[in-house]
């Protein structure tokens, strides 16, 4: 059996390739050499990277096999995470590699800083000795703030406050109680700004947060300012920076990040008051193991069809051991709703009833839309774009919970319509030590019947002899009927039979049932794999 290939694009630590164990083909490339990457994706499953690969949607085109791509560290500004969302590929990071790495970083600068000790440095190492130009100041009793409190600013915080500093943060999401845990005061940015000695900044970039500290917000700072960027480049807006530096608006400032990297501003870079580091944040060994090692176990569950709690464009989260055997389940169910759809559908309701209520069971609303578009479009079908094909085509899609069950410990139904002004259903569950696969009620029928590759699903008139009728047509067909159940609400009503059969039904052979029987529905539905 051929292995899927991994492909590492940038240089990742040893702990990396052993992470990832013996399942796979690993291959390397030089994800900066454009020509050898896009003929290297061509048969890859899942790349790794770095922050030097720009993974955009040539590259994404190119690699027609491609399950996941993972960034073996925080920040994706490299990854074109629409397209790759589009194309059913999953992105996972390393969200808490580096968050010691970089609140360590952020509080070595505010020490340099506070001591111009990369200066002194450098002046004693030219034979100097001038200890009076480097008179610097404490942190202690000095208002430090902090803009953003996420994992980062929050580690940062809580190492500053045994310097005996006034902690302040700016950060619109935290709650005044959480806060007030860590001895934080929220301010509004630009009373932070001004009444901050020190400020670190600790927040995603993001339109909204880019140049979010510029001009105005030195305008109100103290001249004794000293203030530090090791999140993104470009949330400190680059010339104002550099205009308050060469006024002596501010004392001081350092940069771990460049709106551009490298720095292609030489005349910031040179102002004697910047301090400067070549993107530092996660250059450690821990950091980095740990980034290796985080996506290398996240290739390992998305190359196994499981959902990554790392993963950033999959609503799923971290799935309870109870919940994941019904995701096949659901999928299946999925695809049997598809298949019973009289048009195109506008809305479908997954409900889940019984113990499983009581979880997270948010990935089996996934797992339904996967089913239900898996035969269903041209595209490759993911959890990562099934929500965003069933947007773009109008579907209204809602999970219900309920922690009654009548009849089994956990059932879960998928109840829709369609354009065509049917409604139509399907529940099933697990059963038995072994958890089989059951379908437990279809079209508001309640049958029990175990789940296989091929199906039939019909309707007529209940009179006797229509058993025989249909039994015929088929065996002439050559298909054996495995298994059958017929449900019913009155004698003579309405009647609906679910068959299980060997192989695939031909559509002439279906025509002759519907055409002996008077069905007044028929449906084949046969299940795809993933």
């Amino acid at each position: 059996m051929t292995k899927p290939v991994v492909l590492i694009a940038e240089q990742l630590s040893p702990a990396t390739v052993d992470a990832l164990g013996p399942d796979f083909e690993i291959r390397e490339v030089d994800g900066t050499d454009r020509p050898a990457l896009l003929a290297a994706l061509a048969d890859a499953d899942a790349l790794l990277v770095r922050s030097a690969t720009q993974v955009d949607a040539e590259a994404i085109a190119a690699a027609r096999r491609l399950t996941v791509i993972a960034r073996a560290g925080v920040g994706l500004d490299n990854v074109d995470i629409p397209v790759a969302t589009k194309a059913g590929v999953m992105v996972v990071n390393a969200p808490t590699s580096n968050i010691v790495s970089a609140a360590e970083l952020a509080i070595g600068h505010l020490l340099s800083l506070a001591r111009h000790i990369p200066e002194a440095h450098a002046s004693l190492k030219a034979g100097e000795w001038k200890r009076s130009r480097f008179t610097g100041v404490e942190l202690y009793e000095k208002t430090v703030g902090v803009v953003g409190l996420g994992r980062i600013g929050t580690l940062v915080a809580q190492r500053l406050a045994p310097f005996g500093v006034r902690l302040v943060a700016y950060d619109p999401y935290v709650t005044p109680a959480r806060a007030q845990q860590l001895g934080v005061t929220l301010l509004s940015l630009p009373d932070l700004m001004a009444q901050s000695d020190f400020v670190t900044v600790h927040i995603p970039k993001t339109p909204e947060t880019t140049g979010l500290i510029g001009e105005a917000e030195f305008a109100v700072a103290k001249p004794s300012l000293r203030i530090v960027n090791a999140s993104r480049g470009g949330i400190v807006d680059e010339h104002a920076l550099s205009a308050a530096l060469a006024s002596g608006r501010i004392a001081g400032a350092a940069l771990d990040v460049f709106t551009s990297e490298p720095p292609t501003d030489r005349e910031l870079i040179g102002r004697p008051t910047l301090q400067v580091t070549p993107h530092l944040g996660a250059s450690t060994d821990e950091a980095q193991e740990k980034a290796g090692i985080a996506v290398a176990r996240s290739v390992r569950l998305a190359l196994g069809g499981e959902l990554v709690p790392d993963a950033v464009n999959v609503a799923g989260g971290v799935i309870d051991p109870y919940v994941r055997p019904g995701i096949p389940l659901v999928e299946k169910l999925g695809q049997v709703f598809a298949g019973l759809a009289d048009g195109p559908i506008v809305s479908i309701d997954v409900e889940v009833r019984g113990e499983l209520a009581d979880y997270d069971v948010s990935v089996l609303k996934l797992a339904a839309l996967k089913g239900v578009f898996m035969s269903g479009v041209s595209e490759n079908v993911s959890y990562v774009n099934a929500p965003l094909l069933a947007e773009e085509r109008g579907i209204q899609v809602r999970l219900l919970t309920d922690s009654v069950s009548a009849d089994y410990r956990n059932v879960i139904s998928l109840r829709g319509a369609t354009t065509a002004g049917g409604t139509h259903s399907v529940s099933g569950t697990l059963t038995g030590p072994k958890q089989v696969e059951k379908i437990t009620e279809i079209e508001g029928y309640d049958v029990e019947v175990v789940l296989a590759g091929h199906h039939v699903v019909f309707t007529y008139t209940d009179r006797p002899g229509i058993v025989a009728q249909y039994g015929a047509a088929f065996g002439e067909a050559g298909i054996n009927i495995a298994a059958m159940q017929i449900a019913r609400r009155a004698a003579g009503a309405e009647a609906l039979s679910v068959l299980t059969i060997d192989s695939p039904a031909a559509p002439a052979v279906l025509d002759e049932v519907r055409e002996r029987i008077r069905a007044t529905s028929l449906k084949a539905i046969d299940l795809v794999e993933d």
